[in-house]
């Protein structure tokens, strides 16, 4: 875990609701599905947030606006400064993707495949990626992966755009690897239909963000564990999902 100030560079809607802030300052050691913990003006808890990436001094996260914390986000202007916690989570281990690595993501699960994505993609890889949103309205990012080298395909529940369905009805027919990040019905389905290992992160509501508080737990095969220091990324059925 790291701490250090962040000077916001932008701060931009992608859709109505999903909003992206990129910042400048210190993005040494972050990993692919780690997250940051931000401090916000008036607010007792700081607020965690996927890193979608960090490269060169600039960190770029994406976010939601779901509630008191979000909505404060989104009207932050260039220039202000920001208190982070950075390098939270333990992250996806690319040493296991294999050849044809498969990434699947569904809404505010989207933006950490994208670092994760890029690794990928310098290590000579082609992921196939999988994005699932409920209508048209809401797609985000799916250029930006793209342009990346990777493979992507879109499913919207309403069928308004690519796929109708869900990211398991746009399953490819071979892949060495899965990661995955998104609400936990779509986790559940993918546990049920992916044929090869992989791994998930998990979202839950945290206290502290660097597991103090065990606020954020999840029942294991191996017991009870902290989603923010021992997560988010656990292995496909590791995570007992009731």
């Amino acid at each position: 875990m790291r701490q250090g100030k962040y000077t916001i560079l932008k701060n931009e809607a992608l859709t109505a609701q999903v909003w992206r802030m990129e910042l400048a300052g210190d993005t040494e050691g972050i990993r692919p599905g780690q997250f940051v913990d931000i401090r916000l003006p008036e607010l007792f808890l700081r607020r965690p947030i996927s890193v979608c990436n960090a490269e060169e001094g600039v960190l770029t996260i994406i976010y939601k606006v779901v509630g008191k914390g979000t909505d404060l986000m989104r009207t932050l202007t260039a220039g202000t400064e920001l208190d982070l916690l950075t390098c939270l989570g333990n992250g996806y281990d690319l040493s296991q993707a294999g050849e044809k690595p498969l990434l699947l993501g569904g809404g505010v699960g989207v933006p950490p495949l994208y670092m994760l994505a890029k690794e990928l993609c310098r290590e000579g890889k082609r992921p196939v990626v999988v994005l699932g949103f409920n209508t048209a309205a809401e797609i985000f990012y799916a250029e930006e992966l793209a342009a990346l080298g990777c493979e992507v395909r879109v499913t919207t529940a309403d069928g308004s755009a690519g796929q109708k369905g869900f990211v398991t009805d746009a399953l490819p027919a071979e892949y060495t690897y899965f990661y995955a990040c998104g609400p936990l019905p779509m986790l559940r389905a993918i546990e049920r239909s992916c044929t090869s290992d992989g791994e998930m992160s998990y979202e839950e509501r945290m206290g502290c963000g660097f597991g103090v508080c065990v606020g954020c737990t999840v029942k294991t095969i191996a017991g009870y564990k902290r989603v923010c220091k021992d997560g988010p990324v656990f292995k496909v059925k590791e995570v007992i999902n009731e």
